[in-house]
This record gives structure tokens, C-alpha cells and sequence, in this order.
């Protein structure tokens, strides 16, 4: 295995974090309040979560009754008028059983918080449970996954209103919309603030290790246990609580890797490691993910996404977009961590994702049936009809050089993934795969976007061509 080893670090036990209470659906709503046991420090963020309410006629017409009418069912619609609500930037609207689709139309308006005033209605994405864990994982079994649309992201926001419209399939809707249906309002929390013990209103200690080299954690201002698990995963290529992990040229890559596995230094196809900016950099709140790692044999392929949540953020607001689609993932979505391994935003600056080492084969959720043996990276945005930017493109091709080349895997080459199930190949089918594909290959969907999608076949060449093959 050409994996790197995981380090193991004792962590202490995890918050306990409650959903949000639900909102009355009449009359105007006070925010909601997220309800937590008590936690070692007060974590950014927070998340609202309002059910949604039957809106307009939907009832059967019975024929041959006077005064009633013989049309057809009307499409089952659920929404929520427009209301004040606590501050909150991102949006997505999820549901009780995850394996159930959501066939219609969904639909947001929110308040700015800068200007007052009400956006058009915006659509959200509802094709979403393609990027999850495959079936029959453990995480998939925990109980707690639900259906969900993609996020969207509407910047600082106070109002918000839902419509939700199932879609007209005959002269009677059979299914309707899902069970359980609610709008989930995320807050990314501000990181500028100065983490506090809950308790005692102190500066929460960061754990370091004694000087006796016993492995044992001593703690000093600014980190918790499960921060100092997480930042311990990518030393020794930076120090416990390095927000990013520097850039290195190619011969200093190459050298690294093959101190970690020598077969490397008969073909050592490694580009140069990008800059990446760590979980703590961008402001992960650690206590909200499943404490310890999961890890898969190799990394054959990375799966290149988009994460539909639109492009309508600067580049200093995307970790404030990564704390939102991590606590989307987790607390909304009932995913153990945030799904993809890496991000990249429109800036091309990169960043870690799902916790466990970038240099490590961790185990994501990013395009269900494979992702074992793979990496998922997105790109911030959405790019169905808008152009990726090149800066975004040009990170993607970086990224994967160094990390497929850690494991050997040529960008322009094919790999065989076995399918963990799903709508394009059987479960336990081998699929051959290009080692840098779409999301769209290995499952019917539209990720990455056409857009980002046609700009592949130049990544796998700008890729290889990092690593140094001929």
C-alpha cells in the first residue's frame, strides 16, 4: 500500500450536537437557536432548520360529485412564506430518507443583509445524492443521512422564502414530494473570534507533545484535541497547528515521497506539492465531524466536481463557503465529514477537506459507488453554462500531479475501479475508468457542469506533464 501511515493521536469525547429547533410556519418566525451540550470551546457557526408547509390547493377533485371538479390533482407544492430569520449564508433544503429523489422544482428568495433587500427566486439544485457515501458503507448505515439538494450559497442574509413544487407526472402525482421536508439555514460562523472555553469563558489550551517524547499531549492556547487530531495528520509536512501546508518544487516533492515509500524512486512522476490551505486555515469547526479517520487502500483516480453551490462569492469569502458546506454535509446531511477530499476556488487556491492527511488515502464522499481507491476534488461554483475560471483549472491540474503521483497513477492513462453500486454500474462491476474523470463518469449526473467538464482532457496533459513524463 502505498498510502501514507496514519498517525494516532488519544482524542477526547466529542460534543454532542443537537438539530436546531424547528420555526412555527405561521405568522413571522424568530431565528432559530442551535441547542449544544456543553463543548470545550464555542464553535463558529450555526444551523437553522424549518419545515416546510403545504402551500396552495393540491387535493383530489372527485368526478360526478356536484360541485366538484373532474381536473387532475394539482402538483403537491410545500414552502414557507417569506420571514426574518437569524443571519445566515448559505441554503439547501433537506428530507427524511435518503434514498427517496426529489422530483420537482425548488426555489429560494432571501433578504440581503447589506442592502435589505429581496433577490429574484433562485433555483437550488436538487439533484444531490450522487455525491454521498456508496450504499452499505458505515457511514451510509448510521441512521442519521438524509436527502438533501445541493447548497447554495445567497452571501449574509435575513429573510428567506421557499416554494417547493413536485413534478406533474400524469393525472396524479403517485409520490409527491418527500416526507420531512425542511429548509436548512447555514450560518459559516465567524473565525476571527477568539475561541473560548464554554465553561469558563477562558482561551481553550492546544495540545502539543511533551518534551518527553512519549507521545503524551500537553495543551497550550488555541487547540483542541480534535484540532490537534486533524492538524497531526499532515505532519511532518507542517507543524501541529499550521493553517497552510507550503508549496514545494518538484524535487522536494519527489524527495518526500520517496522517503515515505521508496518504490517511488524507480519512476518518481510526482508534481511539485501545491500550497494548501488546512482545515484549521479555513476554519473547520473539528468537534462537529466523526472523531478518527477512514481510510481506503490507494488512490487510482481522482473525480473532478463542481459543487453546484453558485459563483456568486469573492475569493476571500471561500472558507467561510467551506465552513458552510462542511456543516451542510455533517449537520444537515448526516455525513461523517464534508464529502470531498479537496476544494479549489475560483482564485485556484486549494484547500483540505474531509479530514485524515492531504498525502493520505482518505476515505471521501464524492461520487457514490466510487469512492473507494479515489480522491473527489471541487471546484467552488457552479459550472454548467459559466466558464471555470483558469486559475481554478490550472489548481485542479496541479493538485492531482502531486497527489496521483504519490501513488503512482498517470493522468492520461485508464484505471479499473470496482463500482460500490449505483445508476451507471452494477455494485461489484469493474469499470475502466480515465485516472482524472468526471463525476459524470462514474454516476448519470450533470456534475462538474459541462463547462468545467470539457476542460478535463487539457488537465489530464497539464497534470502528466507536471509529474515529468515524457
Amino acid at each position: 500500500m502505498r498510502a501514507f501511515l496514519a498517525s494516532s493521536i488519544g482524542v477526547a469525547t466529542a460534543a454532542a450536537l443537537a438539530l436546531p429547533l424547528a420555526l412555527p410556519s405561521t405568522a413571522l418566525a424568530h431565528p432559530a437557536a442551535v441547542t449544544e451540550a456543553a463543548a470545550p470551546v464555542t464553535p463558529a457557526g450555526s444551523t437553522q432548520s424549518l419545515p416546510l408547509v403545504p402551500v396552495g390547493p393540491a387535493a383530489d377533485r372527485t368526478p360526478g360529485v356536484p360541485g366538484m371538479s373532474t381536473s387532475p390533482r394539482l402538483p403537491e407544492t410545500r414552502g414557507l412564506s417569506a420571514r426574518e430569520v437569524k443571519t445566515f449564508s448559505l441554503v439547501g433544503v433537506v428530507w427524511d430518507d435518503a434514498s427517496t429523489q426529489l422530483d420537482g422544482r425548488v426555489q429560494v428568495r432571501t433578504r440581503s443583509v447589506a442592502t435589505s433587500a429581496w433577490s429574484e427566486w433562485q433555483d437550488v439544485d436538487t439533484h444531490n445524492s450522487e455525491h454521498a457515501a456508496d450504499p452499505d458503507t458505515a457511514e451510509r448505515g448510521t441512521g442519521r443521512v438524509r436527502g438533501s439538494t445541493a447548497p447554495l450559497w445567497v452571501g449574509q442574509s435575513d429573510g428567506i422564502e421557499v416554494r417547493v413544487q413536485a413534478e406533474p407526472g400524469g393525472r396524479v402525482v403517485s409520490s409527491g414530494l418527500p416526507t420531512g421536508m425542511r429548509i436548512e439555514l447555514v450560518d459559516p460562523g465567524d473565525t476571527t473570534r477568539p475561541q473560548t472555553d464554554a465553561k469558563n469563558g477562558t482561551e481553550e489550551a492546544s495540545p502539543v507533545l511533551d518534551d518527553d517524547d512519549k507521545g503524551e499531549l500537553a495543551l497550550l492556547p488555541g487547540m483542541t484535541m480534535e484540532m490537534a487530531e486533524s492538524s497531526s495528520a499532515n505532519v511532518p509536512m507542517a507543524p501541529l497547528g499550521a493553517k497552510e501546508i507550503p508549496a514545494l518544487n518538484k524535487a522536494d516533492s519527489t524527495a518526500d515521497a520517496v522517503l515515505v515509500d521508496e518504490a517511488l524512486a524507480a519512476a518518481p512522476y510526482i508534481g511539485p506539492r501545491p500550497k494548501i490551505v488546512t482545515r484549521l486555515g479555513w476554519g473547520a469547526d473539528e468537534s462537529l465531524r466523526e472523531k478518527g479517520f477512514v481510510y481506503t487502500n490507494t488512490v487510482k483516480a481522482a473525480f473532478v466536481h463542481h459543487t453546484a453551490s453558485g459563483n456568486n462569492y469573492a475569493c476571500k469569502d471561500a472558507p467561510a463557503v467551506l465552513r458552510s458546506l462542511y456543516r451542510y454535509h455533517v449537520v444537515s446531511s448526516g455525513w461523517r465529514d464534508i464529502g470531498y477530499n479537496f476544494a479549489v476556488d475560483k482564485c485556484g487556491t486549494v484547500y483540505e477537506g474531509r479530514a485524515g492527511g492531504v498525502a493520505k488515502a482518505v476515505l471521501g464522499a464524492h461520487t457514490m459507488g466510487f469512492n473507494t481507491d479515489s480522491m473527489g476534488v471541487a471546484v467552488i461554483g457552479t459550472f454548467a453554462s459559466t466558464a471555470p475560471p483558469k486559475a481554478a483549472v490550472d489548481a485542479v491540474a496541479g493538485l492531482t500531479a502531486w497527489k496521483l503521483g504519490l501513488f503512482g497513477a498517470d493522468p492520461r492513462a485508464k484505471t479499473t475501479l470496482k463500482s460500490g453500486g449505483g445508476n451507471l454500474y452494477a455494485k461489484g462491476s469493474n469499470v475502466r475508468l480515465n485516472v482524472i474523470s468526471g463525476h459524470r463518469d462514474g454516476f448519470a449526473t450533470e456534475c462538474p457542469g459541462t463547462r468545467l467538464y470539457t476542460q478535463l482532457p487539457p488537465t489530464r496533459t497539464a497534470s502528466a506533464k507536471l509529474q515529468g513524463r515524457p
